[in-house]
């Protein structure tokens, strides 16, 4: 019981603020108000003084609902929760309620003759008030779907599928009773349930995959197999795998360009780097001294002569006095080739 009132209380609570719209100036009008909401009654254009109108239920013509004279309103016996709007003919009724479903008659009178009479029926519905969804993969990777809704009179179902309606090749079964679908191996996408009535309309969504199958077709042994599969369990034509060759970017390519541009950088860095390297050690070897600068070989003239008086039966050896050879210090600086001095050692043979 006390789930029952409280479905009850979540019904008006969503009903408040529901407002329908019923041109009932048509003989036999269908009307439709939420339960706890408003309706508005197109009764007439707009109400004239010349004329007189009355609204009453059907099963009870005494039980008078309104009552206008000269544009006044005489009787409403409902003026707590409803309004007349002589101006534009329409008549507001507020909180409705079960017991505001019936068949009501409209008179317009001219004087006390009738002039017109309609007929209208009035029926409160309460407003769907949520749509859940449930989906399950079945064995063969069919995927069944289910809505169901909270609260609401006479709910109607449709299904769309990424915001459009599902085709044959899509749709598999449909279960009015169980308010389901069953959906075929290859689709995905967003699938949504619209709930609605006369007065409401809810709906929901839910992203749907293929369960994990995947559909073969292929020759194996001689045999043709096309059916779907689940994918972490296939072992139907698995082909070899091999190693892709390496794909090498297209510098034709938008987005490749900052990649050949920071590589461009990286190679001109590099060459300004070693030229000034080479630069350098060349400028260093230049200032170097070499072994040749480091001292000037001074040179000596030797000469021999024979000692008189002397009987030399063999070839004597003379004797040689050496004249001391100087290596004189030069300083580091290159040196004027042109400048260069030999320094000459006098050499006498001793007596």
């Amino acid at each position: 019981m006390k789930a029952v009132v409280g479905l009850l209380v979540l019904i008006l609570r969503v009903s408040l603020g529901l407002e329908t719209l019923c041109d009932s100036r048509q003989d036999g009008a269908q009307c439709f108000g939420p339960l706890g909401g408003t309706v508005v009654l197109q009764l007439m254009d707009r109400a004239l003084e010349t004329q007189r109108y009355q609204l009453y239920k059907s099963s009870n013509k005494t039980t008078v609902i309104l009552h206008v004279i000269n544009n006044k309103i005489v009787h409403n016996g409902i003026k707590s929760r409803s309004s007349f709007n002589p101006s534009n003919g329409t008549f507001r009724v507020n909180n409705l309620s079960r017991t505001d479903s019936d068949e009501y008659h409209f008179e317009i009178r001219d004087n006390k003759v009738i002039i017109e009479t309609r007929a209208l029926r009035l029926t409160i519905q309460a407003p769907v008030s949520s749509a859940r969804l449930a989906s399950e993969c079945l064995s063969q990777g069919e995927k069944t779907v289910s809505c169901s809704s909270g609260g609401g009179d006479s709910p109607q179902y449709s299904w769309t599928l990424d915001g459009r309606s599902l085709t044959d090749t899509e749709l598999l079964s449909v279960n009015t009773e169980t308010n389901s679908i069953t959906l075929r191996q290859h689709v995905s996408g967003a699938v949504a349930c619209s709930v609605r009535n006369n007065v409401s309309k809810v709906s929901e969504e839910e992203k749907i995959s293929n369960c994990g199958f995947i559909f073969i077709n292929c020759t194996s042994n001689g045999t043709q197999i096309s059916k779907w599969v689940f994918a972490a369990n296939n072992t139907l034509c698995i082909e070899p795998t091999t190693s892709s060759p390496t794909t090498i970017p297209d510098p034709s390519t938008a987005e490749n360009w900052p990649i050949m541009a920071g590589v461009l950088s990286a190679l001109v860095l590099l060459l300004v780097v070693g030229v000034a390297v080479v630069c350098a050690q060349r400028k260093k070897t230049s200032n170097q001294p070499t072994d040749e600068d480091e001292h000037e070989l001074t040179y000596a003239v030797v000469k021999i002569k024979q000692r008189s008086g002397r009987q030399v039966q063999q070839r004597a050896e003379p004797e040689v006095e050496y004249g001391q050879v100087k290596f004189s210090e030069r300083p580091r600086l290159a040196a004027d080739p042109a400048g260069e001095e030999c320094v000459y050692a006098k050499v006498r043979r001793g007596r």
